[in-house]
């Protein structure tokens, strides 16, 4: 155990005897004879300096005053130990601490707490004990720290003479805390609804500590985590962890530790300790110091009188079991008084009953009396089950908030068979004692609850009419049906028709015949017109109740609001005539839109008259009618006799697709007749996308083939390039600049110029002969050349031999071009 630091007035540094001042000796700050520096001054006329200085003097001797009371009664207490061990007197036990402090080379005040420790072999000791083997240190060795056994046992010492909580936590943090490098510490107490009133403090402004008087309950804050969680919380930094205490602003980002103060299984405070810096990981030793003090905090809470309270009034913490008994035997429902059983090591073990009311029945059948007086763990094993009774009880005891839960499932042994029961559970904590109150759910009650949550669900409302007497029984629910205050007369069945539609009057007297005469069950539904103006689809629907002479007795049965589902039926009616109607209008509209698209563009095109030349043309529609795209071709000799070839692709289905495709495709034949080439010609159709179409957006390929020269000049607009076949290869064209037509007002178009040879094919054709949902387009153009590359008798039929090579699943047309030069 390492000994502490020496500091002017510590108690350590020599004995109680030699620090104190001699009896009757006068201060030199009140003795009447000023020191030089105190005089007055021209500065300080009135010597405010002077009396400053007086002050402080004054606090220190104050201090060291208190820590000498504090290390006598250590040393005191040492000495009682020796005279009962060696049976000596006190002068002679005083002689002997001295001699063996002497010997060991420590304080006094040292050795007292060592002896203490052994003797006591309490908490502290404990503590003690485990921060030697972990450290190695003794006291007195050379650079040790201060003696954890010291400091403990000093701070004990105040803690037990102290008169109010306040000292307390002074003395916790000016011997303990502060050696541990805490700032501040704060001693909360609980009340009996679970709120914390600040009891202590230290280190902590006067305005903060008033800000913080009062935690209500439900609040949630450092020590309410504790508090709750019953356990240690350590906190790195408060700030980080986003939970409001006392002293936050001052120490933003500092440590803390909460720790509960109890004592037999109950909390009767929480001990908070705070540092100006973030907490590092602490060695299990300085845990348990801290939790020695929180158990020191716990056993001053129980003894000293309750301070100043919260500003609103708690519950009555003093009630014993007679109260209480009073209490629960003026309740409807069965109710226990339980105390807490503590085990010879003061924790608390069980719960026994003091007091069951008179409602109480004990599923087993026992009475009453062999039920109280017993532990609740022994008359009732089942509590620290499945249902976590036992260990709800012992919470509710340990933080004074309450419990409260509806349905919850309990189980008792009933001949070692467990019966279980829905109950309805309230726990509280009133004082030392428990108060257990339960309400078993019947059986009738539970269906009566949930027959009545069906008939509000399904708008149900049942009726019974008694045919002799007239008499007529309506639920609450058939009152609200109808729009009808309950203090107002039912509606009899033979009025009913008074009450609804003229048109319906028919459906009721035919439900009134089946019912009243021809003794059967019926049903009708009809329009209910109530007071308040409201018309309700209602279904009614009853039967006879028969007696024993074969007569109606009476009529039972039950209304139904269906308005919902007759206004549902009336929208799925409406929505399916309008379905219908935009079916038809769709189709209508695919039909035309197909028919111009097929007049514009047929699937197949005749020979073009071009010399040296052999161009073919294949177009797939989509699979779907309603899918009908904007993709498009064009193969035409110009004047010049040079060849324009193209294709396209506008973006969307349907008419607006296939009027875009027809004004690109006029468009670039207009184009074409001044001679450009293709990137000017592609240039100019991107104005037109842009500038005289509604937001129309395309990609495109174009060529102009010379056959003289046997060349072809093309450029792209974000389309796919063309595909070069030559002998048995096939490879597609480099992919020049070009951004796809209408994306932007002006934009300019790479041209590349290709010689041909004879018998080399030129294959142009839109994204749908390469998209698919499963394969990258990379991986889709590679399988297409690999189809270019096969043999093929003739242009036509290579192209029959990619489209059907190219199964579309993408719901997109698919235009193919083919040029072969021979």
């Amino acid at each position: 155990m390492s000994g502490p630091h020496l500091r002017d007035g510590d108690p350590s540094s020599g004995t109680p005897e030699d620090d104190a001042p001699a009896p009757g000796a006068i201060p030199a700050a009140v003795s009447g004879q000023p020191d030089d520096g105190d005089r007055p001054t021209a500065r300080d006329p009135f010597g405010a300096g002077r009396l400053t200085a007086v002050v402080e003097r004054l606090r220190g001797e104050v201090r060291a005053a208190h820590a000498a009371a504090e290390g006598r009664a250590l040393i005191e207490l040492a000495k009682g130990v020796i005279v009962e061990r060696l049976g000596c007197g006190p002068a002679q036990a005083a002689r002997q601490l001295a001699e063996l402090a002497e010997q060991a080379g420590l304080s006094q005040l040292e050795l007292a707490a060592d002896i203490i420790n052994q003797a006591a072999r309490d908490r502290v000791a404990e503590v003690a004990g485990d921060f030697l083997r972990v450290t190695g240190d003794r006291p007195g060795t050379a650079g040790a720290d201060a003696s954890v056994g010291v400091r403990l046992r000093t701070a004990e010492s105040a803690a037990l003479s102290a008169d109010d909580t306040q000292s307390v936590a002074e003395s916790l943090l000016a011997h303990a805390l502060e050696p541990l490098g805490a700032v501040a510490v704060a001693i909360w107490t609980t009340g009996a609804d679970a709120s914390l009133s600040l009891r202590g403090h230290a280190g902590f402004g006067s305005d903060e500590a008033a800000r913080w008087h009062y935690v209500p309950p439900g609040v949630t804050t450092a020590a309410r985590q504790a508090l709750t969680a019953r356990r240690t919380v350590w906190y790195p930094s408060l700030a980080a962890a986003g939970v409001p205490s006392i002293g936050r602003a001052r120490h933003p980002d500092g440590g803390r530790v909460v720790v509960p103060a109890g004592t037999g299984g109950r909390i009767h405070g929480v001990l908070e300790v705070c540092w100006a810096r973030p907490l590092e990981p602490q060695p299990q030793a300085v845990e348990r110091q801290i939790e020695a003090l929180a158990e020191l905090c716990a056993h001053t809470l129980e003894t000293l009188p309750a301070e100043g309270g919260p500003t609103r009034p708690l519950l009555p913490g003093g009630e014993g079991p007679l109260e209480l008994a009073e209490l629960a035997d003026g309740l409807h429902d069965p109710a226990l008084v339980l105390t807490p059983h503590l085990d010879d090591a003061g924790r608390l073990a069980d719960f026994r009953i003091r007091h069951a009311n008179a409602l109480f029945q004990d599923p087993a059948g026992r009475p009453r009396n062999t039920v109280e007086g017993a532990l609740l763990l022994e008359a009732y094993p089942a509590t620290a089950g499945g249902s976590e009774l036992f260990d709800r009880i012992e919470r509710v005891y340990a933080t004074g908030e309450p419990f409260r839960s509806r349905r919850t499932r309990l189980t008792a042994l009933v001949g070692q068979v467990p019966l279980s029961s829905l109950a309805d559970i309230s726990i509280s904590r009133h004082g030392d004692s428990v108060f257990l109150i339960w309400r078993i759910e019947d059986e009738s009650a539970r269906l009566a609850n949930l027959l009545q949550h069906a008939q509000r669900l399904g708008r149900v409302g049942a009726f019974e009419e008694d045919v002799l007497t007239g008499e007529i029984t309506w639920n609450g629910q058939l009152f609200d049906l109808f729009g009808r205050d309950k203090t107002a007369p039912p509606v009899s069945l033979r009025d009913l028709a008074a009450h609804a539609h003229q048109d319906d009057a028919g459906a009721i007297r035919r439900f009134l015949h089946s019912v009243l005469h021809q003794r059967r069950a019926g049903s009708a539904a009809f329009r209910l017109l109530r007071r308040d103006g409201v018309t309700r689809h209602i279904r009614v629907i009853a039967e006879p109740a028969l007696g024993a002479d074969d007569r109606i007795q009476s009529v039972r049965g039950a209304y139904q609001d269906i308005s919902a589902q007759h206004w549902t039926e009336v929208a799925l009616t409406a929505t399916r005539d309008r379905l219908v109607a935009t079916e038809e209008e769709a189709q209508e509209r695919n039909r035309l839109t197909l028919q111009l698209q097929h007049a514009i563009m047929p699937p197949a095109k005749p020979p073009l008259d071009a010399p040296g030349l052999d161009v073919a043309v294949r177009y797939r529609p989509a699979e779907s009618d309603s899918m009908v795209g904007g993709d498009w071709y064009d193969a035409v000799v110009l004047p010049s006799k040079k060849v324009l070839l193209c294709v396209g692709d506008v973006a969307g289905h349907g008419v607006e697709a296939a009027t875009g495709m027809v004004v690109l495709r006029n468009a670039l034949r207009g184009l074409a007749v001044t001679g450009a080439g293709p990137g000017q010609l592609l240039s100019w159709l991107n104005t037109v996308a842009h500038h005289l179409t509604a937001h129309l957006t395309a990609t495109a390929v174009c060529g102009v083939y010379d056959p003289e020269s046997r060349t072809l000049r093309w450029a792209r607009a974000g389309h796919l390039p063309p595909v070069l076949v030559r002998g048995s290869e096939a490879a597609d064209l480099p992919l020049l600049r070009g951004v796809l037509l209408g994306a932007l007002a002006e934009a300019e178009y790479e041209e590349a110029e290709l010689r041909l040879e004879p018998d080399d094919t030129v294959l142009m054709y839109t994204d749908g002969l390469v998209e698919r949902r499963d394969t990258s387009v990379p991986e889709s153009v590679a399988q297409l050349l690999a189809a270019a590359r096969l043999p093929a008798e003739s242009l036509e039929r290579r192209l029959d031999l990619l489209l059907s090579r190219s199964k579309s699943d993408t719901d997109d047309d698919t235009c193919l071009v083919g040029v072969k030069v021979t």
